[in-house]
């Protein structure tokens, strides 16, 4: 027996009759728009069955008419031309990007001309790092140092935290891909605002960058008020003694102060982030240390490189190293007391947690590392 179809049928009655919802089907067996229902011996010759056998699966409908649905025939797309769609077609491409572009960049001139933008109390522009100086940063961030970053995830979506990373490089441009790095690859694009020394802000025109780019004095009272409006803050605690340090002493922590870091995670009950840097050490490789020329220039050392001063301006380019940035589990500070701050143990105790978990991620970056240039 040949196997049967089965036609269905919409209930009409359940939903209001016929009457109210009339059909727009044509007939199955009449032509196309004849709209004619289809006779019963069509039907039983369709199913290949009797007209007066029972029919499994098949409801007939006394108001009904049995009807077939056809397709519509959908319209053929238009032929692309060989050099791909309009120059207005794509949201980003063609001429249409190109205006929204120049218009958005003559937006961003008015603005910065007319003084109609937003500075924080700390001399913060977001704007201005968003479309300026991240840009500024980001090739040499992507394709000079080819920075490969680990554990984002580990960075809360919001709120307030504090992330804690080691310091080298001689000049501190490690810093400056932490931030790209924040900024790049969190889900939530987050600012990372970095508490540098005073040596930064009584620089020329570095102090402005800086300032611009979201940086304050490395002080308790600063970040406090930073994590307390949710803001991520980085700190660096080997300071001057982790960039100045010579290239035999390479990836080996230095001191971390006396843990006023921990002392301001606890008043906020910020977690604290460990981050381990790899590639920064090796940018300008510190073979001496010129200290009179240093005192007579205020400046904490003086590095002598390969390169610097011997080639003049040249030495000064980093070296194309391959950099990883790994952050590690937070390490939480709400379930603190308030007074915990002001425990020198607790803090001692936090400080080399976070220090021992630094120095372990270093070494286990150093040993998965290929190459330093790749």
């Amino acid at each position: 027996m040949a196997d049967a179809k089965v036609i269905p049928f919409d209930d009409d009655r359940s939903r209001g009759g016929a009457a109210q919802r009339p059909s727009r089907r044509r007939g199955a067996g009449s032509r196309r728009g004849s709209g004619k229902p289809a006779p019963v011996h069509q039907l039983d010759e369709h199913l290949d069955r009797p007209a007066d056998g029972p029919v499994e699966g098949l409801v007939v409908q006394d108001d009904v008419p049995v009807t077939s649905e056809e397709p519509e025939p959908e319209p053929e797309p238009e032929p692309e031309s060989a050099s791909g769609p309009g120059p207005e077609s794509g949201p980003e491409g063609g001429l249409g990007g190109l205006e929204r572009r120049i218009a958005g960049g003559l937006a961003f001139l008015r603005r910065r001309l007319t003084g109609d933008y937003e500075v924080d109390d700390f001399g913060y522009d977001e704007e201005l790092t968003d479309q300026v100086l991240m840009s500024l940063l980001r090739p040499v961030y992507e394709n000079y140092f080819r920075v490969e970053v680990k554990g984002i995830e580990n960075i809360p979506a919001e709120g307030g935290a504090l992330i804690v990373a080691n310091h080298s490089g001689t000049v501190p441009l490690d810093g400056l891909m932490m931030q790209v790095a924040v900024h790049d690859h969190h889900p939530a694009e987050r600012h990372l605002r970095l508490l540098a020394a005073d040596l930064v802000f009584v620089l020329p025109v570095v102090n402005e960058l800086a300032r611009k780019l979201g940086h304050t004095l490395a002080c308790a009272e600063d970040a406090e008020r930073l994590l307390a409006q949710g803001e991520l803050v980085g700190v660096m605690p080997e300071g001057f003694k982790g960039i100045g340090k010579p290239f035999g002493e390479r990836y080996k922590l230095q001191r971390f102060g006396r843990g006023g870091f921990v002392s301001t995670a606890l008043r906020q009950g910020a977690p604290i982030v460990p981050c381990s840097i790899v590639g920064a050490e090796e940018i300008y490789p510190m073979l001496g240390n010129a200290k009179t020329l240093a005192r007579v220039l205020g400046f904490p050392y003086f590095p002598l490189t390969p390169t610097f001063p011997w080639l003049g301006p040249l030495g000064a380019i980093p070296l194309p190293t391959k950099w990883t940035i790994q952050f590690g589990e937070p390490i939480p500070t709400d379930g603190y007391p308030p007074e915990a701050a002001e425990d020198p143990m607790l803090m001692f105790n936090l400080t080399d947690q976070v220090r021992e978990q630094i120095q372990h991620t270093l070494y286990k970056l150093l040993v998965q590392r290929r190459s330093v240039f790749f």
